[in-house]
């Protein structure tokens, strides 16, 4: 969470606490900034195809809703939501969510609606107000859920409303011929968790609790029984920036203290802990031992039907219940889909018993999850039910390294080897809100570096891809805006995003404030996700050509170029990504018999980015060309 400043909790580096990526090469662009907007806004306009009409892979985009149609570029740190503004569910007009289509997306996720802690004040509405002393940021963080059965005030026109807007939004989103993503996030809730909105019959999370011991199978939350939560300090960090806030003493009653969300059990949390949070009990005992059924090892290989029979005579515990019944009232809303945080803190078993209930009302629900222990991938998968896992320890980690210079293609490869047989469920992205933006000093530092990353991510599996907003512009997230350092886009405070605002063009989403190097990067970003999500090879037979050219004696090919290919049905593409900056020459590109079948003794193969075709001559049984790129250039060749 913090460098004492206060760091945001980036969730990777508290995992030892569970108990319980217009232009494929880098040539100038001879188009002007006119043309190249005119070129932009074609390609929207003949991206309206359907969901359903995809021969590709699905596609997610993550917009930070507060964020996204926010037009304010004041940026002042720690500022209120009048002095920074905020984004509503309104801004995601049908300009908007063409422009987000036109990326290939199939899904959006938006993240940070349901409605959680915030320190402003709508007490008008007959919503408590929340203490600043528990709350990071000003606007909070969308991991700490106040109230699961509505949405957060702050994205609504008219804050009484706030649930039919976003109904509306559901429904405008659908008509785009787009699905809808949230988030749920079972792992914690907020402190002061208190819902306006439950349906009757409905009780808090803890409302019935027997507070009188650390742990009872039908609690909600652990306690540190007989003392009171103590507020955690630093000394270089002071709540809201050191502004005065009326409820800011440095005090929050609760009594008994709970555990903290990432499990710290102390009744004064470390300032570095989810101290905003507290830990909800699934059943785990203290001593890390399980109060439910245990599944079976033969349900990996069973139906969602199967899982949803195993539970049905069992007795669970209360959390259990009160999280399958949040996750079926937003199926009702029309949610197609969720993204569950930190997933792994929660037990497999859990996720059998929600997932199987939410395939059974809905069948194709998109099902999300953080999970960044590669040892627990395949349970998460075959007896949680999930659909996909982040591929971030392993596949993202080592392409940042490639991207910073630091890594070597063949580890790549070999990462990527090692979870074949669940490859397709392994979600690929360069960028979301817990990462550092590609063109932050501290990651790359230059946004074009993403681009053969894109090409690599996005077309290497038949995972889905994910995109962050802001990403296909160059975002670099340096904006310092209260709490937590910059590199990452905040999630916890009011802000303006330059780069997005400079494409959003006061909600033209046309690109007309964007400059020409912006313009040219998201038309790239659209050239490779359109391959992701039309060409159907993204479905078929992986083929690695790295080691192959590796060998290939008098070729300049090396560890900084990445060539692969993807089949289906005699047909497909085969790409040839250079994370180098320099310019290469002379690669001999050697592509097998069996990829490109025997279609003579030259072949030219057509490109799929803005490249030139090149002719490919057999030689025994394999195909090869000699290939020049420029520094930083993809190029895609379909055959």
């Amino acid at each position: 969470m913090l460098t004492l400043k206060a760091t945001p909790s980036f969730k990777p580096v508290i995992l030892s606490m569970f108990s319980l990526g217009l232009m494929a090469c880098t040539e100038p662009t001879t188009m002007n900034n006119e043309e190249t907007t005119q070129r932009h806004i074609a390609a929207t306009q003949n991206s309206q195809i359907a969901v359903d009409e995809r021969q590709g892979k699905p596609v997610v985009y993550q917009v930070f809703t507060r964020l996204y149609g926010n037009t304010n570029t004041t940026n002042k740190p720690w500022g209120t939501l009048e002095e920074n503004g905020v984004g509503k569910f309104t801004d995601f007009t049908e300009q908007a969510l063409a422009s987000i289509k036109a990326l290939g997306t199939s899904h959006v996720w938006y993240t940070g609606v349901p409605h959680h802690a915030l320190v402003t004040d709508y007490s008008e509405f007959g919503i408590s107000v929340d203490d600043p002393d528990v709350v990071k940021g000003r606007a909070g963080s969308p991991y700490a859920v106040k109230d699961y059965y509505n949405v957060n005030p702050d994205l609504a026109t008219d804050p009484a409303k706030r649930l039919e807007e976003f109904e509306a939004l559901v429904k405008r989103t659908h008509e785009a011929g787009l699905q809808v993503i949230i988030d749920i996030v079972p792992n914690h809730v907020a402190r002061d968790y208190t819902s306006l909105s439950a349906p009757e019959g409905v009780t808090d999370f803890g409302e019935n609790d027997d507070t009188s011991v650390v742990y009872a199978k039908h609690n909600n939350f652990y306690y540190v029984v007989g003392e009171d939560f103590v507020v955690p300090s630093s000394a270089n960090y002071q709540v809201l920036g050191g502004e005065s806030h009326p409820l800011s003493d440095g005090q929050f009653q609760e009594s008994p203290a709970k555990w903290t969300g990432n499990g710290a059990r102390a009744a004064q949390p470390d300032i570095n802990d989810w101290y905003e949070t507290v830990k909800v009990n699934y059943g785990v005992k203290p001593d890390g031992s399980y109060d439910f059924p245990v599944l079976p090892q033969d349900y990996a290989t069973k139906s969602y039907a199967e899982h949803n029979a195993f539970w049905q005579d069992k007795d669970l515990p209360d959390s259990w219940y009160k999280f399958r019944d949040i996750a079926h009232y937003w199926l009702d809303k029309g949610v197609d889909g969720f993204r569950y945080d930190m997933a792994e803190m929660v037990p497999v078993e859990f996720w059998s018993f929600l997932n199987s209930s939410i395939k059974a009302k809905n069948p194709n629900a998109f099902l999300l999850a953080e999970v960044y222990q590669p040892a627990k991938y395949r349970d998460y998968i075959q007896l949680g039910k999930m659909d996909y896992l982040y591929d971030k320890v392993g596949f993202y980690d080592m392409l940042k390294l490639i991207m910073q210079g630091n890594g070597k293609v063949s580890d790549l490869v070999a990462i990527h080897q090692e979870i074949k047989d669940i490859a397709p469920h392994m979600l690929h992205f360069l960028e979301n809100h817990d990462e550092q933006r590609i063109a932050s000093p501290d990651f790359a530092g230059n946004a074009l570096k993403g681009k053969p990353a894109l090409a690599v991510s996005a077309l290497i599996s038949a995972s889905p891809t994910l995109l962050y907003f802001g990403q296909d512009v160059g975002e670099d997230g340096s904006e310092d805006m209260g709490f937590g350092d910059p590199t990452r886009t905040t999630i916890f405070d009011y802000a303006g995003v330059p780069a997005h605002q400079r494409f959003m063009n006061n909600g033209q989403f046309d690109g007309g404030q964007s400059t020409k190097d912006e313009l040219a990067l998201r038309a790239f970003y659209e050239q490779v996700m359109a391959i992701a999500k039309s060409n159907p090879a993204i479905n078929g037979e992986l083929v690695s050509l790295h080691s192959e050219n590796l060998a290939i004696h008098n070729s300049a090919y090396s560890e900084s170029q990445m060539a692969f290919a993807r089949v289906k049905d005699g047909h497909g593409f085969v790409v040839l990504a250079n994370f180098s900056e320099e310019a290469i020459e002379n690669i001999v590109l050697t592509i097998p018999e069996n990829v490109l079948g025997d279609v003579g003794q030259h072949v030219s193969l057509s490109p799929l980015l803005d490249h030139e075709s090149t002719s490919f001559n057999k030689e025994a049984d394999s195909y090869s060309a000699v290939i020049r790129l420029q520094g930083l250039q993809t190029k895609v060749f379909s055959f």
